[in-house]
């Protein structure tokens, strides 16, 4: 191998490893918020909970919102982020919804993790 080619390898190569460690490595959350309980008394043969429509989540870490995700009219959500654990949270609380369960949330590089969320509404 000629030094010439030699150089265009070597410039090739480490072109590739820096943009492997600028990259950080990405995953996917996917799921169903659901908000509840919707009325006082639960009955066996009707749902207790319901899809929550339209509600914006709050993906944070070190302080920081690094992903936002706004769920569908069937309560689901989707998004990608770079690989780690991020607080959850909703951006903005209205009406009798209280509580959004679980609080955290981890992506895994190259995966879709599914994290279904609830809303606790407080009607008991």
């Amino acid at each position: 191998m000629g030094m010439r080619a030699l150089m265009l390898f070597s410039s090739i190569a480490l072109t590739a490893v820096a943009a492997a460690h600028a990259t950080p490595a990405r995953g996917t959350l996917a799921g169903v918020v659901m908000r509840g309980p919707v009325s006082p008394v639960c009955v066996a043969e009707q749902p207790c909970d319901m899809p929550a429509k339209n509600v914006a989540l709050l993906f944070t870490r070190g302080g920081h919102v690094v992903g936002r995700a706004v769920t569908g009219v069937d309560g689901r959500y989707r998004l990608r982020l770079p690989a780690g654990l991020y607080s959850v949270r909703r951006a903005s609380v209205t009406g009798i919804d209280r509580r959004l369960e679980p609080g955290a949330a981890r992506a895994r590089a190259g995966l879709t993790v599914r994290i279904d969320f609830h809303i606790d509404t407080g009607i008991r």
